[in-house]
Order: structure tokens, then sequence, then C-alpha cells
């Protein structure tokens, strides 16, 4: 919880002679958050009462989010500092990967991982899922699978005339739609241009600056491949080993914030429910926390229960989910 936290939070800021910000996204199995525009506002509370100073700290944990809200947060906490490092505990990944790209350094455990920072489009005109009783529910079109497709064509397949692979974009745009295509590339040209302007806090070349933003874009080959201390190290970024005493105060701040979020403990409504024909939630999925104003998480409440419906001859159970509230809320 905040108040046992609060200790290692000073702690970290002595050692590092900076201030600290803590912003935690869940990935819990079934109940994941991600980096979203709603943060930017609970930050300039903290950050007003942090005010002007010589160096900040954000220790960063999330799986992604929003590449703009990303983008947007970093200049924000930029502009109340000469310097900024981002502290990672374990998980820092795509949009979490393009924040620490704004970062002077980059304070990684043995066991953190960095990630590809390519983004998904997803909105309305997406394939459908197909089987889904959702019928709104849609699938993400990455951008690497689009760059990877063309490849496959080209290196694959021997296919290097423009005549063949228009044929091949107008076979792929009965699939995908046009404009989803096109929103693909317009995120592809806007993380690069996003990924460069960021990598100027870094004492890099621009030879250095192209090889990191290719390499997190394009060539890592997946959005799941995971980038540890070493390679991050080897790309060019400004990467710190943690010494053991700092390692252990990052430790003790995460595997609290772990407990609290239930983080390692996949969320099942049946098993939730237990026995109970109506059980009532407060799922906390977010911090955004520091030492110098009071902490705010994101909340999901609602009630799970049962409802009978007719099917046929037969009356069927089946789970309900009221949910009632789903933001952050400030400290009680």
């Amino acid at each position: 919880m905040y108040n046992q936290r609060l200790a290692h939070y000073q702690a970290l800021e002595e050692k590092r002679n900076s201030k600290l910000l803590v912003y935690v996204t869940s990935d819990r199995p079934n109940l994941n958050t991600q980096i979203a525009s709603d943060i930017l506002n609970l930050f300039t509370e903290h950050l007003d009462q942090i005010g002007d100073v010589p160096k900040i700290s954000l220790f960063l944990y999330t799986r992604g989010g929003n590449t703009l809200s990303a983008w947007t947060l970093v200049n924000l906490i930029r502009s109340f500092c000469d310097e900024l490092e981002i502290i990672v505990p374990l998980i820092c990944h795509s949009a979490g990967t393009l924040i620490s790209l704004g970062a002077n350094r980059i304070v990684m455990t043995k066991q953190a991982t960095l990630g590809p920072i390519d983004p998904s489009v997803n909105g309305p005109l997406n394939p459908g899922v197909p089987g889904a009783q959702n019928v709104n529910a849609r699938i993400p079109v990455s951008v690497e699978f689009v760059d990877a497709f063309f490849q496959m064509a080209k290196q694959e397949l021997g296919i290097s005339n423009q005549e063949s692979l228009s044929k091949i974009l107008m076979e792929l745009t009965k699939h995908i739609h046009p404009l989803t295509l096109g929103q693909v590339y317009r995120s592809k040209t806007q993380i690069q241009m996003l990924a460069q302007k960021l990598l100027q806090h870094q004492d890099l070349s621009d030879e250095q600056k192209d090889k990191i933003v290719k390499f997190l874009c394009s060539e890592s080959g997946s959005h799941d491949y995971t980038v540890n201390r070493r390679e991050a190290t080897a790309l060019g970024l400004n990467i710190e080993k943690p010494d053991m005493p700092l390692y252990e105060i990052i430790k003790a701040i995460y595997k609290d914030i772990e407990a609290e979020l239930e983080l390692r403990r996949p969320y099942e409504p049946k098993s939730f429910m237990g026995q109970e024909s109506a059980k009532p939630y407060c799922f906390k999925r977010g911090l955004i926390e520091s030492t110098v104003n009071p902490p705010h998480t994101y909340i999901t409440e609602g009630t799970m229960f049962l409802q009978a419906i007719q099917n046929g001859p037969q009356a069927q159970q089946i789970l309900k989910d009221e949910r009632t509230f789903d933001g952050w809320k400030d400290a009680e």
C-alpha cells in the first residue's frame, strides 16, 4: 500500500538526488490497463507540487498504450526538470519504451525489458473477429505485420515489379479496409518521427538514432520481442545498471505494487463468484504516485451476478457484469 511504499520512495529520491513519480498500468490477465490521455491532468497535479527541479525519476511499469499520450507525458514531465530518468523494474513495453526514449538515461534491473514501439491500428474499419459474439469486435492491424506481408512477397516469393505488387495490395484491401492501411502507414511514420525527437535527450549520433528507431520499429520482427539491459546498451541507449542498494529499493517498491494490484493473479469471473449469486467488486488497475501529492488509483467497480434466461424449455444462468465505475480516483 502507498503508506508502506512511501519510505521506499523517499529513500529512492535521496539515493538518486531527484524527485520521484511512479506510474503503473496493470497487466493482470483480463484486467489490463493502458497508457491513455486521462493521466495527463493527474500527472500535472503531482508536477505542480514538485515544481521546477533539476531532476525527476519516473518509476514505470507498463505494457503500453496510446502513442500520443506517451509523447505528451514525456514532454509534460520534461517541462518541470532539466534531467529525466526512467526506472524500469520489470516491464516497460511499446508506448512505455517510447517514454523511455525521451529520458536522459534508463535505469534497468537484470529482469527489466523494453520492447518494439511499432503501434497497432484498431478502429471501426478494422477486420471483424470471426465467430465473435460481439459484432463490434475488431482485429488490431499491426504495422509490422503489414510490412512483413510485403517483405514476404518481395524476398521469399521474389516479386519485384510494380504491377504484381499493386495486385497484392489490391488483394490485401479485400481483407483490410484501405483507410485502415493508410492509418497503418501514418502510424509508422509518426512513431518514427516521435522516437527521433525523443532521442535528442541522449548523447547519440544521427546514425545511432536511426539504428535504434529502425530496430524498435521493424527489425525486431515481432511486437512481443523483448529487449533486455544488455541488448539495450548494445543498441546505444544510455542504460544504467543499479547497484545493490538501489536494486533492493526498486524491488521492494515493485513487489508491494504487484501485491496490491494482484498483477500475477489472473481474473476469472467464475472463480471470483464462487457459490454466490451476486458479488460486488472493486479492482485496482493502475497507480500514479509521488511523495508530494495524494496518490491516484485506477479503479473498476461494479457487481457480478447470475442472471437466469430462458433457453427453450430449460432455464440457463449466465454471468452478468454491471459496471458502475471505471476510471481514476483520488485517494480517500
